[in-house]
């Protein structure tokens, strides 16, 4: 089973998301992987975030089969298996609803690179899925979610690209860690809110600077960062 302080961890990165606006009521989830022993630790569907505590999460393994607990779990997670299965790299996963990164995704539409808070968090746009077919909907709703995730991911490896834009749905972010996935949340949030602000002041604003754009990455995600403390 997932060690507890994996569990501590996503407990606390599940009520990291209302506490930053991310996630009212129910909405949103976070999870965590032990890649020693291939279990995921994420939240019981639809418990409320100020009364959760360490017997609402619940430990599946990759197929689904629910290890520990005795709660069903999130219903996103399938989306989460597919992302963890797919790259090694992602230890844990942060999905949420909120109102900036929502609309970029109802609008059907990449948040642009327009300023160096987004090359902070990444050197690219933000991708948006592609539609799901009605087929895939029907079938296996979740499990297609993740494969249209895996299918923007790959064009960059999730280490470049640390979130996307679920097509009409609402953003997904990962890292190494459940603090790190809520942290790409927060900055996503803000991103996505600065992106629409600006497109309204202006409408055909440009895409930010190449070389101020590859300095504000490095300096925080290159082989010689020097942003923050060593």
């Amino acid at each position: 089973m997932a060690a507890a302080s994996l569990i501590a961890q996503v407990l606390e990165a599940n009520r990291a998301l209302p506490a930053h606006g991310l996630a009212p009521l129910t909405w949103g989830n976070a999870s965590g992987i032990d890649r020693d022993t291939g279990h995921v630790v994420i939240k019981a569907s639809g418990v409320a975030y100020e009364a959760m505590a360490e017997d609402d999460m619940v430990v599946v393994d990759l197929d689904g089969n629910v290890v520990a607990g005795d709660k069903r779990p999130s219903t996103d997670t399938p989306t989460h298996l597919v992302l963890y299965r797919a790259f090694e790299e992602i230890g844990a996963v942060v999905h949420t609803h909120s109102t900036w990164s929502v609309t970029w995704a109802q609008a059907q539409r990449h948040i642009p690179l327009l300023g160096t808070t987004h090359a902070d968090l990444c050197a690219c746009p933000i991708p948006v899925t592609r539609a799901l077919t009605d087929e895939e909907i029907a079938s296996d709703y979740e499990g297609a979610t993740g494969n249209t995730l895996v299918e923007v991911i790959a064009e960059r490896g999730p280490l470049e690209l640390p979130c996307a834009l679920v097509r009409g749905h609402g953003p997904f972010c990962w890292a190494e860690t459940p603090a790190k996935a809520v942290d790409v949340a927060v900055t996503l949030e803000q991103v996505a809110r600065m992106a629409l602000l600006t497109t309204l002041l202006e409408p055909d604003a440009p895409p930010l600077q190449s070389a101020l754009r590859d300095k504000h990455y490095e300096r925080k995600h290159g082989p010689q960062a020097y942003y923050g403390q060593p």
